[in-house]
């Protein structure tokens, strides 16, 4: 939300933008999210005095214990509770300002008239698209997708999908994440519009198919405004509050010193941990592969330690065998520093969209290793749809040695993948040109907001 404010901003710096801020979430504590107030409001003051961005902070919370130990509840709970606070902290900014426009990401957004919503849509188009069509899919049989196993479902403007590959949250149709996410698809076409961090060239298929209307028959779709790749650097990022700078560094310098596109990094997100006998196929597969590397490796689910320790969770001797050609790091690293630098040649990744999309801008190709959330349609998008990935293929949720060997290999050496990479990374620069796809979208946006008479507000 803050990137989206300043880029707002930076174009249209008349616009004063206030972001409503929970002392905490259920996922991070309230140190975490002051620290990184803190740090974008100094960045502010010494960069750019003149940013309109303030902060409207929402009051505390307390879930039921209940609520604390299921992660999908304790989010949709929360979000529920906080519904007064909004409105509240609507009503107070609308004494001094007209509010041109309510942008959020939760389905528990406050319904006014007066005030026009906006979905921030923070994953692909085409996952954008498939919860806009989940109310039809939906009436249209009473399993859930978890029973209908490998069966194939066909979503306007994605490739096929089977059942199996559905967000998590939607697999258990009895579930209360399952009906939260239907009310969310069911409120997604009553809004004025939807922001996606995604851009028009990368998804043709998912954007024309929402746009023409097919993800939603019986109701008017808003606009959609693709205004990405809204890729943000690693320091403004809210890990790096606590980011180790000395890692930072190990990686960069280690990568200084590996000839061109010769490294693959393999690097699961911030929830990416991975089980003990999974880390040691990775490094067998690694070690067989003879190819360089950057592996970020976090401490197995369930784990008491923080921190991983190598020499109990990686094969015997590991690091010592491949000291020459792979640098292994605990828990964290600068990723887009890392995607970033001329010697990494591919990404393993858990499809998150952000880190598909840091690739993507600096066109790295992608092994495409789906986790959790909507990644496993993310990575279907990516091999499929963009053709900058290849699938890498896991059996009961579980991926041998020799399947990473062979993937990696594969990765490293394709070239026409690589060329369509690199492809893809000057359509990406060019949507945000003068006249491009996503500065245009940006600018339709932004310009049906100023048609509201002043004074203004976002």
């Amino acid at each position: 939300m803050v990137e989206l404010a300043k880029l707002i901003s930076q174009h249209h710096p008349n616009l004063p933008i206030t972001i409503l801020l929970t002392t905490s979430t259920p996922f991070e504590t309230s140190t975490t999210s002051s620290s990184y107030i803190n740090l974008i409001s100094s960045d502010q003051n010494q960069t750019n005095p003149n940013l309109p961005i303030s902060f409207f902070t929402l009051p505390s919370l307390h879930l039921h214990q209940s609520h604390i130990e299921n992660p999908v509840e304790s989010a949709i709970e929360f979000m529920r509770l906080n519904i007064p606070n909004v409105l509240q902290a609507l009503e107070t900014i609308s004494q001094s300002s007209k509010v041109l426009a309510f942008i959020t990401s939760s389905v528990h957004h406050p319904y006014d008239p007066q005030i026009p919503t906006y979905f921030y849509f923070t994953s692909c188009a085409s996952a954008l698209a498939l919860f806009l069509y989940l109310p039809t899919i939906h009436n249209q049989t009473p399993k859930s997708f978890r029973d209908l196993n490998d069966a194939v479902l066909h979503f306007p403007g994605l490739p096929p999908l089977r059942a199996s590959q559905m967000p998590l949250p939607l697999l258990d149709r009895s579930g209360p994440a399952y009906e939260y996410f239907l009310n969310f698809a069911a409120c997604l076409p009553k809004s004025q519009g939807i922001i996606t961090n995604t851009f028009q060239a990368l998804e043709p298929s998912a954007i024309k198919a929402i746009s023409d209307n097919s993800c939603v028959p019986n109701h008017q779709t808003p606009p959609i405004f693709h205004i990405g790749p809204l890729n943000f650097d690693a320091k403004n990022r809210a890990s790096s509050v606590c980011e180790d700078r000395s890692t930072s560094t190990k990686c960069l310098m280690w990568l200084d010193e590996q000839p061109s596109q010769s490294v693959v990094f393999l690097c699961f997100g911030s929830r990416g941990a991975l089980s003990e006998a999974q880390l040691s196929e990775i490094a067998m597969g690694l070690e067989r592969s003879k190819q360089r590397f950057l592996w970020v490796v976090r401490s197995p689910p369930g784990s008491s330690s923080v921190e991983p320790d190598l020499e109990i969770l990686l094969p015997k001797e590991f690091l010592e065998r491949t000291k020459n050609r792979g640098l292994v790091v605990k828990s964290w690293a600068p990723q887009a520093a890392i995607l970033r630098h001329g010697c990494v040649g591919g990404f393993v990744t858990h499809c998150g969209w952000n880190s598909v999309l840091e690739a993507v801008t600096y066109g790295v190709p992608m092994a495409a290793w789906p986790l959790y959330a909507e990644q496993a349609v993310n990575g279907v998008v990516l091999v499929e749809e963009m053709k900058l990935g290849i699938p890498v293929e896991s059996k009961e949720g579980f991926v041998s040695a020799e399947e990473v060997e062979k993937k990696v290999s594969l990765l490293m050496d394709g070239k026409s993948l690589r060329e369509r990479s690199q492809a893809m990374k000057a359509m990406a620069l060019a949507a945000w040109n003068n006249g491009g796809s996503s500065f245009t979208s940006f600018s339709e946006m932004v310009t049906s907001w100023k048609q509201i008479a002043v004074p203004r507000s976002v």
